[in-house]
Protein backbone atom coordinates (compact mmCIF):
# COMPACT_ATOMS: atom_id res chain seq x y z
CA UNK A 1 0.00 0.00 0.00
CA UNK A 2 2.81 2.16 0.93
CA UNK A 3 4.82 1.69 -2.48
CA UNK A 4 0.97 2.36 -3.97
CA UNK A 5 0.75 5.59 -2.51
CA UNK A 6 4.70 6.99 -3.15
CA UNK A 7 4.17 5.49 -6.85
CA UNK A 8 1.21 7.98 -7.35
CA UNK A 9 2.73 10.27 -5.89
CA UNK A 10 5.75 10.35 -8.27
CA UNK A 11 3.30 9.93 -10.89
CA UNK A 12 1.10 12.95 -9.68
CA UNK A 13 4.54 15.32 -9.33
CA UNK A 14 6.65 14.41 -12.72
CA UNK A 15 3.65 14.35 -14.94
CA UNK A 16 2.44 16.41 -17.86
CA UNK A 17 -1.05 16.75 -16.51
CA UNK A 18 -0.63 20.40 -15.39
CA UNK A 19 0.87 22.51 -17.95
CA UNK A 20 3.12 24.25 -14.86
CA UNK A 21 5.36 26.66 -16.33
CA UNK A 22 5.02 27.36 -20.07
CA UNK A 23 6.37 30.99 -21.91
CA UNK A 24 4.39 33.44 -21.69
CA UNK A 25 2.89 32.19 -18.38
CA UNK A 26 2.99 34.73 -15.13
CA UNK A 27 3.22 33.93 -11.12
CA UNK A 28 2.55 35.78 -8.53
CA UNK A 29 3.47 34.53 -5.00
CA UNK A 30 2.30 35.67 -1.57
CA UNK A 31 3.75 34.42 2.14
CA UNK A 32 5.93 34.67 4.76
CA UNK A 33 9.73 35.72 5.40
CA UNK A 34 12.36 35.04 7.74
CA UNK A 35 15.79 37.27 7.85
CA UNK A 36 18.64 35.74 9.10
CA UNK A 37 21.43 38.47 9.37
CA UNK A 38 24.60 37.82 8.88
CA UNK A 39 26.86 40.79 10.01
CA UNK A 40 30.36 42.06 9.92
CA UNK A 41 30.52 45.47 10.99
CA UNK A 42 33.05 47.76 11.15
CA UNK A 43 34.24 48.86 14.94
CA UNK A 44 32.47 51.66 16.00
CA UNK A 45 33.60 55.22 15.56
CA UNK A 46 32.82 58.02 18.14
CA UNK A 47 33.50 61.00 17.76
CA UNK A 48 36.89 60.10 15.57
CA UNK A 49 37.97 57.47 18.14
CA UNK A 50 37.71 53.75 16.44
CA UNK A 51 36.81 51.69 19.66
CA UNK A 52 38.69 48.80 19.56
CA UNK A 53 36.74 45.17 19.85
CA UNK A 54 33.37 47.16 19.26
CA UNK A 55 31.07 46.00 16.83
CA UNK A 56 27.20 46.38 15.51
CA UNK A 57 24.54 44.25 15.36
CA UNK A 58 21.73 43.19 13.61
CA UNK A 59 19.06 40.03 14.78
CA UNK A 60 16.88 38.01 12.89
CA UNK A 61 13.40 38.68 12.29
CA UNK A 62 10.37 38.19 10.31
CA UNK A 63 8.12 39.85 7.22
CA UNK A 64 4.54 38.07 7.13
CA UNK A 65 3.57 39.85 3.48
CA UNK A 66 6.65 39.67 0.88
CA UNK A 67 5.60 39.29 -3.08
CA UNK A 68 7.23 37.43 -5.70
CA UNK A 69 6.41 37.62 -9.91
CA UNK A 70 7.90 35.60 -12.33
CA UNK A 71 7.22 35.22 -15.43
CA UNK A 72 8.16 32.90 -18.01
CA UNK A 73 9.57 34.08 -20.84
CA UNK A 74 11.11 31.18 -22.30
CA UNK A 75 11.56 26.98 -21.79
CA UNK A 76 12.96 26.65 -18.47
CA UNK A 77 13.89 30.35 -18.01
CA UNK A 78 11.87 33.20 -16.06
CA UNK A 79 12.27 36.61 -14.83
CA UNK A 80 11.42 36.95 -11.14
CA UNK A 81 11.18 40.52 -9.22
CA UNK A 82 11.12 39.95 -5.30
CA UNK A 83 9.37 42.86 -3.17
CA UNK A 84 9.54 42.06 0.58
CA UNK A 85 7.44 43.61 3.07
CA UNK A 86 9.12 46.56 5.17
CA UNK A 87 10.49 44.99 8.24
CA UNK A 88 11.68 47.44 11.22
CA UNK A 89 14.75 46.20 13.80
CA UNK A 90 16.77 47.14 16.50
CA UNK A 91 20.58 48.17 15.27
CA UNK A 92 22.51 46.96 18.64
CA UNK A 93 26.04 48.03 19.33
CA UNK A 94 28.30 46.20 21.59
CA UNK A 95 32.32 46.66 23.09
CA UNK A 96 32.18 50.57 23.40
CA UNK A 97 34.29 51.75 26.13
CA UNK A 98 32.87 55.70 26.33
CA UNK A 99 30.29 57.06 28.07
CA UNK A 100 29.30 59.33 25.58
CA UNK A 101 27.41 56.26 23.49
CA UNK A 102 25.62 53.20 25.46
CA UNK A 103 26.05 49.83 24.76
CA UNK A 104 23.00 47.46 23.79
CA UNK A 105 20.16 49.29 21.39
CA UNK A 106 21.70 51.93 19.17
CA UNK A 107 18.28 52.48 17.14
CA UNK A 108 15.34 51.50 15.06
CA UNK A 109 15.60 51.15 11.56
CA UNK A 110 12.85 50.14 8.84
CA UNK A 111 14.38 48.17 5.71
CA UNK A 112 12.57 47.53 1.93
CA UNK A 113 14.50 44.68 0.01
CA UNK A 114 13.77 44.35 -4.00
CA UNK A 115 15.26 42.08 -5.87
CA UNK A 116 15.45 41.08 -9.54
CA UNK A 117 16.88 37.49 -10.91
CA UNK A 118 16.79 35.52 -13.70
CA UNK A 119 15.39 31.89 -13.28
CA UNK A 120 16.80 28.24 -14.69
CA UNK A 121 13.88 25.82 -13.98
CA UNK A 122 15.56 22.08 -14.06
CA UNK A 123 12.52 19.81 -15.44
CA UNK A 124 10.73 19.44 -17.90
CA UNK A 125 7.88 22.72 -18.35
CA UNK A 126 5.02 20.23 -17.90
CA UNK A 127 6.29 18.98 -14.21
CA UNK A 128 4.40 19.80 -11.41
CA UNK A 129 6.97 20.39 -9.33
CA UNK A 130 9.51 22.82 -10.66
CA UNK A 131 12.62 23.27 -8.72
CA UNK A 132 14.90 26.24 -9.99
CA UNK A 133 17.85 28.55 -9.42
CA UNK A 134 18.14 32.24 -9.86
CA UNK A 135 20.92 34.94 -9.78
CA UNK A 136 20.23 38.96 -9.67
CA UNK A 137 20.55 41.66 -8.28
CA UNK A 138 19.20 43.60 -4.73
CA UNK A 139 18.01 46.90 -3.65
CA UNK A 140 16.90 47.81 -0.32
CA UNK A 141 16.20 50.96 0.90
CA UNK A 142 16.59 52.48 4.71
CA UNK A 143 14.27 54.58 6.57
CA UNK A 144 12.72 56.09 9.63
CA UNK A 145 16.12 55.31 11.31
CA UNK A 146 15.35 56.85 14.69
CA UNK A 147 18.38 56.26 17.82
CA UNK A 148 17.04 54.99 20.88
CA UNK A 149 15.44 57.13 23.87
CA UNK A 150 18.57 56.70 26.40
CA UNK A 151 20.90 57.30 23.39
CA UNK A 152 19.15 60.47 22.42
CA UNK A 153 19.28 61.59 26.20
CA UNK A 154 23.17 61.32 25.25
CA UNK A 155 22.96 64.14 22.33
CA UNK A 156 22.25 62.00 19.53
CA UNK A 157 19.12 62.88 17.04
CA UNK A 158 20.03 62.08 13.53
CA UNK A 159 20.41 58.72 12.13
CA UNK A 160 21.24 58.38 8.24
CA UNK A 161 21.70 54.33 6.72
CA UNK A 162 22.93 54.35 3.28
CA UNK A 163 20.78 52.55 0.63
CA UNK A 164 22.31 49.34 -0.62
CA UNK A 165 23.08 47.80 -3.97
CA UNK A 166 24.22 44.05 -4.22
CA UNK A 167 23.92 40.71 -5.66
CA UNK A 168 21.46 37.69 -4.88
CA UNK A 169 21.97 34.25 -5.54
CA UNK A 170 18.49 32.42 -4.99
CA UNK A 171 17.49 28.59 -5.01
CA UNK A 172 13.36 27.57 -4.61
CA UNK A 173 10.91 25.27 -5.84
CA UNK A 174 6.98 25.59 -6.96
CA UNK A 175 4.61 22.47 -6.26
CA UNK A 176 1.20 22.37 -8.18
CA UNK A 177 -1.18 21.80 -6.24
CA UNK A 178 -4.10 22.08 -9.17
CA UNK A 179 -3.49 23.90 -12.74
CA UNK A 180 -3.12 27.27 -11.61
CA UNK A 181 -2.44 27.27 -8.01
CA UNK A 182 1.41 26.89 -6.38
CA UNK A 183 3.34 25.90 -3.06
CA UNK A 184 6.45 27.43 -2.96
CA UNK A 185 9.45 27.52 -1.28
CA UNK A 186 12.68 29.63 -1.81
CA UNK A 187 15.62 30.91 -0.51
CA UNK A 188 17.97 33.83 -0.99
CA UNK A 189 21.76 34.90 -0.49
CA UNK A 190 21.71 38.56 -0.20
CA UNK A 191 24.59 41.23 -0.27
CA UNK A 192 23.73 44.33 1.41
CA UNK A 193 26.24 46.78 2.34
CA UNK A 194 25.18 50.10 4.65
CA UNK A 195 27.02 52.59 6.03
CA UNK A 196 25.59 53.96 9.33
CA UNK A 197 26.07 57.62 10.45
CA UNK A 198 24.84 59.52 13.78
CA UNK A 199 24.84 62.78 15.54
CA UNK A 200 23.82 64.95 17.45
CA UNK A 201 24.48 67.55 19.88
CA UNK A 202 25.45 67.14 24.41
CA UNK A 203 23.40 69.84 25.85
CA UNK A 204 22.32 73.00 24.78
CA UNK A 205 25.40 74.21 22.35
CA UNK A 206 27.42 71.84 23.69
CA UNK A 207 30.20 69.39 21.83
CA UNK A 208 29.07 67.84 18.86
CA UNK A 209 28.56 64.07 19.09
CA UNK A 210 29.39 61.58 16.15
CA UNK A 211 28.80 57.96 15.72
CA UNK A 212 29.89 56.43 12.42
CA UNK A 213 30.08 52.19 11.09
CA UNK A 214 29.91 50.13 8.55
CA UNK A 215 28.08 47.36 8.06
CA UNK A 216 27.55 43.75 5.95
CA UNK A 217 24.33 42.69 6.64
CA UNK A 218 23.99 40.35 4.15
CA UNK A 219 21.44 37.99 5.42
CA UNK A 220 19.76 34.07 4.34
CA UNK A 221 15.55 35.42 3.20
CA UNK A 222 13.90 32.25 3.78
CA UNK A 223 10.25 31.99 2.24
CA UNK A 224 7.41 29.95 2.29
CA UNK A 225 3.91 30.67 0.76
CA UNK A 226 1.11 30.39 -2.37
CA UNK A 227 1.19 30.96 -6.14
CA UNK A 228 -1.42 31.63 -8.78
CA UNK A 229 -0.94 31.30 -12.50
CA UNK A 230 -2.02 34.02 -14.90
Amino acid sequence: MRHTLLAATLALAFSGAAFAHEPGNFIVRAGAMHIAPDVDSSKIRLNGVDHSGSKAEVPSTTSLLNLTGTWIFAPHLGLELMLGGPVSYDIKIKGVSSGNIANGSLATVTQQPITASLQFFFLNPKSRFQPYVGVGLNYTSFYDERFKRRQKRLGFRRLELEDSVGWALQAGMDIALTDRLYLNAAAWKIDIDTKAKGKGHWGWGGNEQRVKFDMEIDPWMYFVGVGYKF
